[in-house]
């Protein structure tokens, strides 16, 4: 028989795990709960969010509550077998986690990283392994029973948004194996002394200094895209590459200019830049920056 799910989720992340649910004859998803509408880019376009675009595809019924505290009467009614939860971005009340049992999505080995910027505190963190925690919902932030956990070593592209992508399908096999064993699986408590916090990020969050080559490269993979990372100058660094860590140097040092990009001295080893964007300007390559503004080797980026 058929298990009925009520999915709660917003970003592409979520969307995976959806399609990949919808996609199983061993699962319905009868209806989705997303966010609303957003505004969008520099015109403030009103945009759906990624699970809504992916349900409209799929024919599957799309509420966006403000409050989904509001909606718990209309959940009940639905006879849900499970209620699914990745990157929703709202708490559920007690009502809604006694309706049926609630799987959420963890992009982080809980209780490590317990927040709204697991995947990017991982990432900062230098961690070997990238992983995702299904837990059974409870009204805590990230403190549910552990239901299983999935993890791997991160191979090719490390940006945010790819490590993220590829999170979504381990998390969507995750939740499929679970559901279908849901009854033989003993939930394991989570060791609160062991729990660690990533705050929801913010735009300031993407300030890089000169001082290490490392750090600001592993900025830049956990803030891809967003909030991204620039300098104290307003710059924003849009490509970047590792050159090398170990050097000693002035920095923001023009170190050297190549056919596609600058090197960049910092304190401790130097970063390639490939594309810089000044503020409010448009996005230029690193050698029309430096032409513009008549720099070259020897001279400081800013």
């Amino acid at each position: 028989m058929r298990k009925k799910i009520v999915f709660m989720g917003s970003a592409d992340f979520s969307s995976i795990i959806m399609e990949s649910l919808v996609t199983d004859e061993r699962f319905e998803v009868t209806v989705l709960f997303t966010q609303p509408d957003k505004p969008v880019g520099r015109k403030q376009i009103m945009t759906p969010p990624d699970t809504a675009i992916c349900a409209k595809r799929f024919n599957i019924p799309t509420f966006q509550p403000a409050k989904i505290s509001e909606c718990s009467e209309q959940i009940k009614e639905m006879r849900p077998d499970f209620i699914v939860v990745a990157a929703y971005g709202q708490i559920l009340k007690q009502e809604i986690l006694d309706i049926a049992p609630c799987i959420n999505l963890h992009t982080s080995f809980l209780p490590r990283n317990r927040g709204a910027a697991a995947l990017q505190t991982h990432i900062l963190e230098n961690d070997d392994y990238a992983g995702v925690t299904a837990i059974w919902m409870d009204r805590g932030l990230d403190t549910g029973d552990i239901l299983g956990t999935i993890f791997f070593r991160p191979q090719g592209c490390a940006k945010f948004n790819c490590l993220l992508k590829h999170l979504g399908y381990q998390a969507a096999n995750l939740t499929k194996s679970i559901i279908q064993d849901f009854r033989e699986i003993k939930p394991l408590k989570q060791i609160n002394a062991d729990a660690s916090y990533a705050k929801k990020l913010t735009k300031e969050d993407g300030l890089i200094d000169f001082a290490s080559a490392k750090k600001a490269y592993k900025k830049f993979l956990a803030y891809y895209p967003w909030p991204g990372v620039y300098i104290e100058s307003g710059l924003k660094i849009k490509e970047v590459a590792v050159n090398e860590l170990g050097s000693k140097n002035r920095g923001g040092e023009i170190l050297a200019v190549g056919e596609d990009d600058i090197t960049i001295g910092f304190e401790t080893g130097s970063l390639k830049l490939s594309k810089l964007q000044a503020p409010s300007k448009n996005e230029v390559t690193a050698l029309e920056y430096i032409r513009g503004k008549r720099l070259n080797i020897g001279d400081i980026l800013v």
